[in-house]
């Protein structure tokens, strides 16, 4: 073994050459079950123990089985020295314990998995090749068989088999073999010997073992069913076994004349009509014709019944046995007409035509491409007699093959070949005849189906003469293309997918010289599906037939180009196909018209929206080659834009437009009078109501985008049309449906410069006077759309009124005070509208005399101390509805606004310090518009929301944070500790930040910087005390993690003293804001819980009476049982600890006992009994017992004025009067900090530390 893997290894160095010349097995070993030495090791272990001692083995070898499910040739290479090991276990491990024995199974069943497995990978007939077949076998197996048939266990899992059913279809495999020994089965049967069996006209005992065990298999839903038929057509179809033959004919013609309906009758109907068919493929046809006439009448009967119509694989089983009992009564014999094809190499056709003709002269047959040669050669075939059941049988297949199940329609097909190739030429023209009548326009699309199939079929096998090319290539061409509206979709996607079958088949039967004239009929039509098919099954599929033509077929212009750009990965993408596969293959002579045609007629009135306006694109993406013709295209879709089809008017209207801007681009000039046409479809469009009724919001799509083209492509238009164009612009504006105000803006964008540029200042002050008012507008729609619009003016419309149209932005930015205007995607889109603004006077205004102006140099200030304010104001949006946190798309809005506003600002003072330096750096940093003091806002409300819990929020956080940092086109200065964020956020595009458990580790060591930690906190607070789980327990995994190292770093208590005095801010920032309190409260919980914020020293006291206020102010008349329940559980750490504050927190949480939730009473008395426990010195020794009494017996959730009363005598016992219980809090909280040390030196305290920071 050792050797043979060295010499594996010498022959892996040994490069490229060596796999010219080594040994099959050895360069399969090498590249392609990689796995070889692990189950090969596994196997000798199996071997050496002589049974499987670990059953984890088999479930190891199964799963890496598996992996080979679709490449089980991989494994053939080794199934010898799989199988014969393991087989030669099982033979011999059942001889020497004998069938009798309980361990047998046992022994047999995991190795029967194995085996099975391999069975499933490369198939029974690979695997049978290598089971023991002697003849002593057959018996030792009929007994295993019978001892897996009796010993029956409750059915499970696949991935916890117990064996049972791969041991019977390994033994019924095993079988299958044995009864081909060539002996005469009662000469091995032991039982005659033993028994007083005569030979009578029953089949031998262990035959009729056998057979009993058979007929119960196949009434058996699994495998078995289909294994057991195997075994039964072999071991029927012996000589010696014509009795058992006659009896399993009766017994099987009564299942099938017996018509019962239930599920065990209906499986052992499926078992007998399989095991016939099984026996019909191989068995003895002078036995045979006796009973095809018996047989023949029960199938035509059954497959006519309720039983077959409600069963797919019941029809298909009675299929196939249909077209077994045809080619029974057939003669034997090939097809002389036949066409007959030779194997080539592919390198021969591209050797020349004359060597190609040359060679075929060497095929007499292949000469029939002469219509008269060929009717010579079929005359001489008409002597032929053909059966009376031969029409019924072609009959019942055609039948199948317009069948509603695919698998029925399939083996209908294959019948039809086959039961063809015995007929004579006259009676295969007349099958050609009625197959091509499946095609008349009222068959469905299953007959078109199998239609395609059959012919796919006859092709294949030589049975479809060159002579009918003129009949069946138009049929096929139709097919290619065929798709039928039903309702919402379509159905055809499985004829095309057959039509190119057929094509495939057209290029492997023929000569090139055959075909020569088809492929040039057929190639555009392959490359028209292969491009423009919605289904990407259609599209791979005519491509590979296209392939295959151009490959067998040879000297096909520019095949090989073809082929190489449209590949199986590069058509996988539709949007590839239209635009770019499509656009290329246009190029060469013969497809371009073919394009333009399904384009026009097929695509864009399709009942697919998206593919419509991808198939618009599509079109003027072909303008390039011709435009002179699409010219022309244009005044015929021009009628369509006012179709009553809703797919044909919106398709029509997207194209006409795309046309007409690609026009533009390629320098087209289009004349002034379809000029004129194109300006009037939109007025048409509206004169015709086609805004109202079903496919109103896709036609103003639609009108949005045309009005876009031809504002890009400067369409001459009439002062009358402008301003309709213009109020068509506005009423999509106003539309409630998003997608139709952002087709508006786009419109608008191009519209105004294009014929409103020119227009006078009333104008003007009009248009942007009636967006601002719309601001304001009750209508939510109104407000979003004007907010957009004004985003998309040109710089000529803002230079006088950019103050007022910037102010009422940012006033629209703010979250409305009236409840029910409050509308989240108004304020997104405000937010949208106000950056855009900024950004179109910056940069238009560079290039103009804006800027030397007194109201130009005002932008900039304004910019930097209301626009950045404003989205700073954003950020803190959290409004929430029926539909979650929308505040949040404000917040992203936000985000980008500042981005953008940042680069608007640095950019002006990189100018300003080019043209006129300043002589001192103080001097430069008070003019500088982006300064430090900004920057760190910026940074850290960027960070705050890089912390917070919505993964797609802390992901854009991230990604604006890192352009922010590295932007290499406009560089952002003055950001604090800028080393530190640049480790922090790595230049490195592939980053999961929206992973919590990726981005929390990161963000947290912006602890250490003081400039940042505060916004840090006030959002990492809202991911630990947040409701998920999965976040809370990443965020906090990071917060302790950093902790943690101020252990390992020697950093004593400065972390969490840092830690402790952000929280406070928070709580001090946040105060009455349940979104942020709540969750602070939770996190100050937990961190109290795991001993942290309680021993930081004389720290301590002075946390816990701020928090002790901040309770006070917070758990005032709250009614939310969350921050309820948080407050308490803070109180009870506080109370518990021995400081002198804990009194005012203990006096705290007594009130909580007479509250008027009974859930809190309860939580609030578990909180006292906890404290009482832990710290005795708030209570007297001698009344502790009865404190610890009162709270465990009193029934805190029932009466409330019971409760009051057990609340009034623990204060008591406490020395705690109701007045003092009450006012405790603030008066501790204020005698400690006033008891705080005064220390001599000023660094002593962290809070001076604090206010040397500059907070």
């Amino acid at each position: 073994m050792e050797m043979e893997e060295a010499s594996v290894s010498q022959s892996l160095r040994g490069g490229e050459e060596d796999d010219e010349h080594d040994s099959k097995e050895r360069v399969l070993q090498r590249y392609f079950l990689q796995e070889w030495k692990l189950v090969k090791s596994l196997l000798d272990d199996i071997v050496s123990a002589r049974r499987v001692s670990d059953l984890s083995v088999v479930h190891k070898i199964r799963s890496i089985m598996d992996k080979y499910q679709e490449q089980g040739q991989l494994i053939e290479p080794y199934l010898e020295s799989l199988v014969t090991p393991l087989m030669d276990i099982v033979r011999s491990r059942t001889t020497e314990l004998g069938t009798a024995s309980d361990d047998i199974m046992e022994v047999v069943k995991p190795i029967c998995i194995i085996v099975y497995s391999l069975v499933t990978v490369c198939g029974y007939k690979s695997v049978i090749k290598f089971f023991p077949h002697q003849v002593s076998d057959l018996e030792l197996a009929v007994s295993l068989l019978e001892k897996c048939h009796t010993k029956n266990v409750a059915s499970s899992l696949r991935q916890e088999s117990t064996g049972e059913m791969e041991t019977k279809c390994i033994v019924l495999l095993w079988l299958s073999i044995l009864v081909l020994i060539p002996f005469d089965i009662s000469s091995v049967d032991t039982s005659i010997a033993n028994s007083k069996y005569v030979v009578t006209d029953e089949p031998p005992p262990l035959v009729v073992r056998i057979l009993e065990k058979c007929k119960d298999y196949l009434s058996s839903a699994g495998p078995m069913r289909t294994i057991a038929g195997l075994l039964l057509s072999r071991l029927l179809t012996r000589p010696d076994m014509l009795k058992a033959f006659t009896s399993f004919i009766e017994w099987a013609h009564k299942i099938l004349s017996s018509m019962e309906d239930n599920v065990m009758d209906h499986f052992r109907l499926l078992g007998a009509v399989e095991a016939l068919a099984a026996i019909f493929k191989i068995g003895s046809t002078s036995v045979l014709l006796n009973v095809v006439p018996l047989l023949w009448n029960d199938t035509s009967t059954l497959i006519k019944s309720g039983i077959a119509a409600r069963s797919p694989l019941l029809r298909k089983y009675l299929v196939k046995l249909t077209q077994r009992i045809g080619l029974t009564s057939l003669p034997h014999r090939p097809a002389t007409w036949r066409y007959v094809a030779r194997n080539k190499i592919l390198g021969e056709n591209f050797s020349g035509h004359e060597t190609s003709d040359c060679d075929q002269s060497n095929y007499p047959v292949n000469m029939n491409s002469c219509n008269i040669s060929q009717e010579a050669s079929c005359l001489q075939e008409e002597d032929m007699d053909v059966p009376d059941i031969i029409e019924d049988i072609i009959e019942l297949m055609l039948s199948g093959l317009r069948d509603t199940d695919t698998v029925v329609r399939w083996s209908s097909a294959k019948g039809i070949g086959r039961v063809t190739s015995r007929l004579t030429y006259s009676l295969s023209d007349e099958v050609l005849s009625s197959i091509l009548e499946l095609f008349s326009p009222g068959e469905g699309d299953g007959s078109w189906h199998g239609g395609c199939l059959s012919l796919g079929e006859l092709a294949r096998r030589g049975l479809l003469l060159p002579i009918s090319f003129p009949k069946v290539v138009p049929v096929i061409i139709k097919a290619l293309h065929y798709d039928v509206r039903r309702g919402p979709h379509s159905v055809g996607s499985h004829v095309r997918d057959a039509a190119a079958y057929v094509c495939w088949a057209f290029g492997r039967a023929y000569y090139n010289r055959d075909m020569k004239n088809v492929l040039e009929q057929v190639a555009p039509h392959l490359l028209t599906v292969a491009c423009y098919d919605r289904e990407v099954n259609c599209r791979r599929a005519a491509a590979a037939a296209f392939q295959e033509n151009v490959g067998r077929q040879g000297n096909f212009p520019h095949g090989i180009d073809i082929v190489n750009m449209a590949d199986y990965f590069a058509l996988s993408s539709r949007a590839n196909s239209y635009l770019h596969i499509a656009v290329y293959i246009a190029q060469y002579d013969g497809y371009l018209h073919q394009f333009v045609d399904e384009l026009l007629h097929s695509k864009i009135c399709h009942w697919d929206k998206g593919l419509r306006e991808l198939s618009a694109t599509a079109l003027s993406s072909l303008v390039r080659f011709e435009p002179g013709n699409f010219a022309n295209v244009l005044e015929k879709l021009v009628p369509c834009t006012l179709s009553s089809d809703l797919c044909m008017r919106h398709g029509a209207t997207l194209a006409i437009g795309e046309v007409v801007l690609a026009l533009h681009k390629h320098n087209y000039a289009i004349s002034t009078d379809k000029q004129r046409v194109i300006a009037g479809i939109v007025p048409s469009i509206e004169k015709a109501r086609l805004y109202r009724g079903k496919g109103g919001e896709i036609m103003r799509l639609a009108v949005s985008r045309f009005i876009e083209c031809i504002s890009q492509a400067q369409v001459s238009l009439t002062e009358k049309i402008k301003r309709s164009l213009l109020d068509t612009l506005n009423e999509n504006l106003k539309h409630p449906n998003s997608h139709i105000q952002n087709a508006a803006v786009k419109a608008l964008k191009y519209y105004i410069p294009a014929y409103l540029a020119l227009m006078e200042n009333k104008g003007v002050n009009d248009i942007i006077s009636r967006y601002l008012e719309q601001l304001t507008d009750p209508n939510v729609a109104a407000r979003r759309g004007s907010a957009l619009a004004l985003g998309v003016l040109p710089f000529e419309f803002l230079t006088k009124g950019w103050k007022s149209v910037l102010m009422k932005l940012c006033c629209s930015c703010e979250i409305e005070d009236n409840p029910e205007d409050r509308d989240a995607e108004a304020r997104v889109n405000a937010v949208k509208g106000l950056v855009s603004v900024c950004e179109t006077l910056s940069e238009a205004g560079e290039s103009s005399d804006f800027f030397s102006g007194e109201d130009g140099l005002a932008l900039f200030p304004f910019i930097r101390n209301e626009v950045m304010c404003c989205l700073f104001k954003a950020l803190d949006d959290y409004s929430t509805d029926n539909r979650g946190d929308v505040g949040s798309w404000v917040r992203e809005a936000a985000m980008y606004g500042l981005e953008r506003c940042t680069y608007i600002l640095c950019k002006r003072d990189s100018i300003n310090k080019e043209e006129g330096p300043c002589d001192s750096s103080n001097n430069d940093q008070i003019s500088s518009y982006f300064d430090a003091s900004l920057a760190n806002d910026l940074v850290g409300s960027i960070v705050k929301q890089a912390v917070e819990k919505m993964d797609k929020i802390r992901e854009s956080a991230a990604r604006i944070l890192q352009r922010i940092i590295y932007n290499k086109i406009t560089f952002v200065p003055h950001i604090p500790y800028r080393e530190i964020l640049e480790h922090i956020i790595p230049d490195e595009a592939e980053l999961d930040w929206g992973v919590p458990t990726f981005s929390y580790h990161r963000f947290v060591q912006l602890f250490e910087v003081s400039c940042y930690s505060k916004y840090v906190m006030s959002g990492l607070v809202v991911s630990i005390g947040g409701l998920q789980d999965s976040l809370k327990k990443a965020s906090l995994s990071a917060l302790l993690d950093y902790l943690q190292t101020t252990v390992t770093e020697d950093q004593d208590d400065s972390r969490v003293l840092s830690l402790s005095t952000d929280i406070l801010w928070v709580l001090k920032k946040y105060r009455k804001c349940d979104r942020v309190i709540i969750p602070t409260l939770k996190t100050i919980e937990i961190l109290f819980s795991r001993k942290l914020l309680l021993n930081i020293g004389a720290q301590t006291p002075v946390f816990c009476a701020s928090v002790l206020d901040s309770l006070t102010i917070e758990l005032r008349g709250t009614k939310d049982f969350s921050k309820l329940n948080a407050g308490i559980a803070i109180l009870g750490y506080i109370a518990s600890i021995s400081e002198p504050i804990n009194t005012g927190a203990f006096s705290q949480l007594l009130t909580f006992l007479g509250h008027r939730y009974p859930k809190i009473r309860k939580s609030a008395a578990e909180q006292v009994y906890l404290v009482l426990l832990e710290n005795g010195n708030l209570i007297a020794e001698d009344k502790l017992n009865e404190a610890t009494e009162i709270i465990t017996e009193t029934c805190w959730e029932g009466d409330v004025e019971e409760a009051k009363k057990r609340r009034l005598q623990l204060c008591e016992i406490a020395n705690l009067g109701t007045t003092q219980t009450v006012n405790a809090t603030q008066m501790e909280s204020r005698r400690v900090v006033e008891r705080r040390p005064a220390s001599t030196d000023e660094n002593a305290s962290y809070s001076s530390l604090v206010g040397s920071a500059g907070f």
